[in-house]
């Protein structure tokens, strides 16, 4: 199906007065339709993080629907994460990776690690702490070669945020992989404040 534009930031997007993330996101529209991330962003990658069925209790008895959470990102500063709820696990994973693409955001990168010192974006400029529900995940630079040094669902965002080092220290309920990845997508988004 082609797709029409229904918001201003799509349709100067379809127009080609917009040809970048970075002009879409400093534009401060609105971002509501997915398909404005797969025009700017061809080479973005989808990652399911967790499907988990819910249940809710209704008159006529139980109704049970799958929960999708799932991260987007193009490895190269860009990273989204979103949770979709459907009856069928092929649409709540659509709608997930949909709600992901809708919450993309430009991840800051550089090189904060007093054992490295390079200058090239690596890893992250400086410690950052991100929180969601009980889980608090703070992120500390990491020198060149270290790697990522970090749980499984966290690890999937940092990756795709394309940070390629740093070290993480966690605490609260990270089974819950909800929290533990909105953790973790807070903290990255808190790279792009300035500290002063």
């Amino acid at each position: 199906m082609e797709w029409v534009p229904k918001t201003r930031l799509g349709k100067l997007v379809a127009e080609g007065k917009i040809k970048t993330m970075d002009e879409a996101l400093a534009s401060g529209l609105p971002l509501k339709e997915p398909e404005i991330v797969d025009i700017l962003l061809p080479d973005l990658e989808d990652d399911v993080l967790e499907i988990s069925m819910v249940q809710r209790m209704t008159d006529s008895g139980r109704r049970t629907k799958f929960r999708v959470t799932a991260v987007v990102g193009n490895r190269n500063g860009y990273v989204g994460i979103g949770t979709g709820k459907a009856s069928q696990v092929a649409m709540a994973i659509q709608k997930a990776v949909n709600n992901a693409k809708i919450n993309i955001f430009k991840v800051q990168r550089g090189c904060g690690s007093w054992e490295c010192g390079c200058g090239t974006e690596h890893s992250i400029p400086y410690k950052v702490t991100g929180s969601s529900s009980s889980v608090t995940i703070t992120l500390i630079p990491g020198p060149k070669g270290l790697g990522i040094v970090a749980g499984k669902v966290a690890s999937r965002v940092i990756e795709l945020a394309g940070v390629k080092d740093v070290w993480t220290s966690t605490r609260g309920q990270t089974k819950t992989t909800v929290n533990f990845a909105q953790a973790t997508f807070d903290a990255l988004k808190k790279t792009m404040f300035v500290k002063r």
